[in-house]
């Protein structure tokens, strides 16, 4: 499959170039905003990115969140009640956005896509699942199929958001299976750190040779960025978006 085109997205960053920018955790670094907070991603909308970048754990009251961690400011997500992790602020003020305001907030918009990395549960893989249906019902509730897409290191949970939301983009992020084997178990696309590139340049190809899409993490550096731009890689995952941007509309 050849590279998607970028839409042109009136006052936005996206430039017409084939590899497109997604904003790991939203857009948080220039303006010193929280990580994964409903700030950071209103500011990668505003900046009109491909995507935003967001991770989700489960509350002990199966509450799914938004957080990278498996703990939020010292307490433990799995172990701790949702009523409980709003004792805590994050930096800027905001609470621990829930999944449903997180949708609430990117849906409003169509642009933006919403990149849902499902994370795998330190108790293990019944709590994961749980999370992954959670998570796909609530997208379902939100009318935001066309607008999410899912990404995952847990293999099984990536299967069951194929099988549950059929058509939905879903992305393998381990980096252990070719792209061809990604696929036959309802994979759409690979999401691997370049490391894993620099060892399989092939699979690049491959993945295009399967129409699958090729996703690069997390890529900050303007020489990583550049490589990674030269074998053409659709999407690129970084803290530094609007670096990435700028070297995108350098490449027109």
């Amino acid at each position: 499959m050849l590279p998607l085109l970028l839409s042109n997205i009136s006052c936005s960053q996206e430039t017409g170039a084939e590899t497109r920018v997604i904003a790991h955790r939203g857009a948080w670094k220039t303006q010193g905003l929280p990580e994964n907070s409903i700030a950071a991603l209103k500011h990668a909308i505003e900046l009109g990115y491909y995507g935003a970048e967001f991770d989700v754990h489960m509350t002990l009251d199966s509450v799914p969140v938004v957080n990278h961690d498996a703990d939020f400011m010292g307490m433990d997500i799995e172990h701790t009640n949702y009523a409980d992790l709003l004792s805590v602020s994050l930096p800027n003020g905001e609470k621990i956005p829930t999944l449903e305001a997180y949708l609430k907030e990117g849906l409003q918009q169509d642009k933006t896509r919403m990149i849902l990395e499902i994370k795998k549960a330190p108790s293990g893989k019944g709590h994961t699942l749980l999370l992954t249906e959670k998570a796909v019902a609530l997208v379902k509730q939100l009318g935001g199929e066309d607008q999410v897409e899912y990404i995952t290191f847990d293999f099984d949970a990536g299967v069951l958001v194929s099988q549950l939301t059929p058509g939905s983009e879903v992305a393998y992020l381990n980096g252990d299976l070719a792209p061809s084997e990604a696929k036959k178990s309802g994979y759409t696309s690979i999401d691997y750190n370049i490391k894993v590139y620099r060892n399989h340049p092939e699979w690049i190809e491959e993945a295009h040779k399967e129409n699958m899409t090729v996703n690069v993490w997390t890529v900050n550096t303007e020489e990583d960025m550049m490589d990674m731009i030269q074998k053409k890689v659709d999407f690129i995952t970084t803290n530094e978006p609007e670096r990435l941007f700028d070297l995108l509309s350098a490449q027109k």
